[in-house]
């Protein structure tokens, strides 16, 4: 079993996924897309709030999901990593992207098997 990853690290994680699909907002060439990724980024918009009301002693210990939508985001998430190439137009955007997605992806899958 891999050791639980930290609530700093997984903040990195999330704002660094935050700030690619913020990108591919506003690059997307459809609405739907668009709607799409508002989606995923208000869910991750309220579980960083959320771990932002932290303390910094508390940052070092393991990640917990905690609201509701996080719990609900891997489809989603999986479903635009899918689609990635049709949504994200530009090509730096796209490879950290993919980049990023896997790593959320697995701190999410993580937090899924150990509840």
């Amino acid at each position: 079993m891999t050791p639980q990853t930290s609530v700093a690290h997984t903040l990195r994680e999330y704002l660094s996924l935050l700030e690619l699909l913020d990108d591919a907002y506003w690059e997307a060439g459809n609405i739907r897309h668009k709607d799409m990724v508002y989606d995923v980024i208000s869910i991750f918009h309220q579980e960083v709030a959320e771990m932002n009301k932290l303390s910094v002693q508390e940052q070092h210990y393991p990640y917990e999901m905690i609201t509701e939508g996080i719990r609900r985001v891997v489809p989603k998430l999986e479903q635009l990593d899918e689609n990635r190439e049709d949504v994200i137009q530009r090509t730096q955007t796209l490879t950290d992207f993919r980049d990023v997605v896997s790593s959320v992806l697995g701190i999410l899958e993580a937090q899924l098997r150990s509840v």
